[in-house]
């Protein structure tokens, strides 16, 4: 039902300079395959095939990643590391990539609304490719997602709890439960001060939007550092129809931090190579 799948990848990765200085920061590798590999990965597990970017300066890695590299291919071919491209080869065969980009700064909000071309008059998924998902025990968490809005046909958002401490790097939630691990949105602020957050409910980085998120979008003034903010727009659509919000079965890993770039790696290892 859902065809697209939009990347916001137009961040500077500053967290992770200098290495980011001239790699793009979904290209930093997990174990042999970079962050943004696993994102269309699980986007297509969810049954998308339209790959939509939103880039930005020094990201064209991301474009040749997903293109052949005809020199090579011809080096490889026939020796025992052709298998090495299989996994990338079939995502080209059955997916399309496009992308756009968004010619300056202004925040997460801003960079979606940048994939309105790619994306069209439907509903839509959306993978933050450094916030990495697993779920061992089924499926991921953007499939979880889909088989809700199937049901209920509205925006929805991943959360997850996170200690109060940390709750200032986050958009955060508030409302009530309509069904287990759903809740219906009333309320949702931007990275608040602890002592003013409502929950410890914090969105990571896979959503659904419905199209009209847009026009929302594109009314929405600047807010916290200047930046159109997508939880801004989300509560505009809350507030006039019904969003939801999803504790999502699976594990997170933030590999936009030095901290959690590491945990995702050793536990990729262990699960790779520590069985063999």
């Amino acid at each position: 039902m859902i065809q697209t799948c939009l990347f916001p990848a137009a961040g500077y990765g500053t967290r992770f300079l200098p290495a980011t200085k001239s790699l793009p920061k979904e290209m930093l590798p997990i174990l042999t395959k970079p962050l943004i590999h696993y994102g269309v990965d699980e986007a297509r597990e969810a049954g998308m095939n339209n790959m939509a970017f939103v880039t930005g300066r020094g990201k064209r890695a991301l474009e040749d990643y997903f293109d052949i590299s005809y020199e090579l291919e011809h080096q490889i071919a026939g020796t025992s590391k052709e298998y090495l491209l299989t996994d990338i080869r079939e995502l080209m065969e059955h997916c399309s990539f496009s992308f756009t980009r968004q010619t300056h700064m202004r925040g997460l909000g801003d960079a979606i609304y940048s994939g309105k071309g790619l994306v069209g008059d439907e509903a839509f998924g959306v993978i933050l490719a450094d916030d990495l998902c697993v779920n061992e025990d089924g499926e991921n968490v953007l499939a979880q997602m889909v088989k809700i809005y199937e049901k209920y046909r509205c925006s929805i958002v991943a959360v997850m709890e996170v200690p109060k401490e940390t709750i200032s790097s986050y958009g955060v939630i508030d409302g009530k439960f309509i069904e287990d691990d759903l809740i219906m949105v009333n309320d949702m602020i931007e990275k608040p001060d602890p002592k003013d957050a409502p929950t410890n409910l914090a969105i990571i980085g896979r959503y659904i939007l419905t199209p009209d998120i847009f026009e929302i979008i594109e009314h929405t003034n600047p807010g916290k550092n200047g930046e159109v903010q997508i939880t801004d727009a989300l509560l505009k659509q809350a507030k006039n129809g019904m969003v939801l919000a999803y504790k999502f079965k699976g594990r997170r890993f933030d590999c936009g931090s030095v901290a959690g770039y590491v945990e995702a790696t050793n536990f990729f290892y262990e699960h790779e190579y520590g069985k063999k």
